[in-house]
């Protein structure tokens, strides 16, 4: 089976994945929940463990408003976890660490300290459920601690198919054991393991935007359309100052749009997008996809992002195509 196929197969049942490339930032002492707010576009105060407010999407913004990283910000206690790209940590350390004076917080890379999985499609939380014995009752970007064997597991409801996603930040050493309860749980068509180039795939036909990607320090976060990363009532942050200038703006020079891409070998990332011969933009992910056949991701000039409109990505004609390709809210067209 194809990774385009197994993709496929997610998005009518459940696949789990086993990932590699996460880490994990923890954040702890007395001045956290200040200290961090004031550090992150989204708004942590009202942040609690337990409940439907224990966690968030956010960013890292430098001074200019561009992303450091993206993470999603879960409660954990006395301390934040931050979760995130592992290949954003060491990035996000030293920036954080500039940002210390005299508060007392303190900084973890906890990465080794847990397994990584996630449980995503339309039937995963019917299938964690099994597993678990117990209901999730998870808001979206929310966590609590769910008990599957032996284990106890942070379970945290997001994900990059654009299904019901659930990611499991399992103690280190026992992510096959729980990965092989919750197959067991399943049907052949609720407990499919996949590999990660399968959820890419998803990603890439959800729209969803990763790090080292569509995101790195080129981009704003209205550029990769983060709006739901920024809280527009919160108090001061780093790059806070641009970020409102660009919303009262109303407007901003590039964006992230959807490729639907003729015949021929699909673009590489870094390929030029261009219009009568002149560069416009840059492709950033590409893929063949089941359901919606050669696609790809990519930043255009705000004057070429309407949808329909035609353009070439690398040597191949293109349309900017409406996101998500594919799941749920993709158009029927």
């Amino acid at each position: 089976m194809s990774e385009a196929d197994r993709a496929a197969a997610v998005r009518t049942g459940a696949g789990i994945f086993q990932l590699s490339g996460r880490g994990l930032i923890e954040v702890s002492g007395g001045d956290r929940v200040r200290w961090l707010d004031g550090m992150l576009s989204n708004d942590v105060t009202s942040l609690q463990a337990g409940g439907e407010h224990s966690g968030c999407y956010a960013t890292t913004l430098t001074a200019k408003g561009r992303i450091v990283a993206d993470m999603h910000v879960l409660v954990r206690g006395e301390t934040f976890w931050l979760e995130t790209e592992a290949a954003a940590v060491t990035r996000l350390l030293e920036h954080f660490e500039r940002h210390l004076i005299a508060d007392d917080v303190e900084l973890r890379d906890i990465g080794s300290s847990v397994d990584r999985l996630a449980v995503e499609g339309p039937l995963a939380g019917q299938l964690l459920e099994r597993a678990a014995g117990a209901a999730l009752d998870l808001a979206d970007d929310c966590c609590k601690v769910v008990r599957i064997g032996e284990a106890e597991i942070v379970t945290a409801r997001y994900g990059w198919s654009g299904e019901v996603g659930f990611q499991l930040l399992v103690p280190a050493g026992s992510g096959e054991a729980v990965a092989g309860e919750i197959e067991a749980a399943g049907s052949e068509s609720t407990s499919t393991f996949m590999g990660e180039k399968a959820l890419e795939v998803l990603r890439i036909e959800a729209g969803i935007p990763r790090f080292g990607a569509e995101i790195d320090e080129t981009v704003l976060p209205a550029e990769a359309r983060l709006g739901r990363a920024v809280a527009r009532s919160k108090g001061c942050y780093v790059g806070q100052e641009v970020v409102a200038r660009m919303e009262a703006a109303g407007r901003v020079s590039h964006l992230l749009v959807g490729l639907a891409l003729g015949e021929g070998q699909i673009p590489e990332p870094g390929s030029e997008i261009t219009v009568d011969g002149k560069r416009v933009g840059e492709v950033t992910s590409s893929c063949r996809s089941a359901l919606a056949g050669s696609i790809a991701l990519g930043f255009v000039r705000a004057a070429h992002s309407a949808t329909g409109t035609e353009l070439c990505a690398g040597d191949r004609p293109a349309r900017v195509a409406a996101l998500p390709f594919a799941g749920p809210g993709a158009s029927a067209a």
